[in-house]
């Protein structure tokens, strides 16, 4: 199954969008992922499997920004 989650505000795009994902775990991942834009610049973080990869991905390699999906 899939969804997809976006975000465009004042706050940080990543927390607001994993929050939307993980209302979504119910219907079963095989990968996840956010891509959010900071000053032009599109930062893109994925992993294969379950929503906590991507999590562990983010506290590794966080990204910032107000806009994403």
């Amino acid at each position: 199954m899939c969804g997809i989650v976006g975000y465009v505000g004042d706050k940080n795009a990543v927390s607001i969008i994993v929050e939307g994902l993980k209302r979504l775990e119910y219907r079963g991942y095989d990968s996840a992922g956010v891509a959010v834009l900071d000053d032009g610049a599109l930062h893109v973080r994925r992993a294969a499997g379950r929503l906590k990869t991507l999590e562990g991905i983010l506290r590794e390699r966080p990204v910032a920004g107000s806009l994403g999906i």
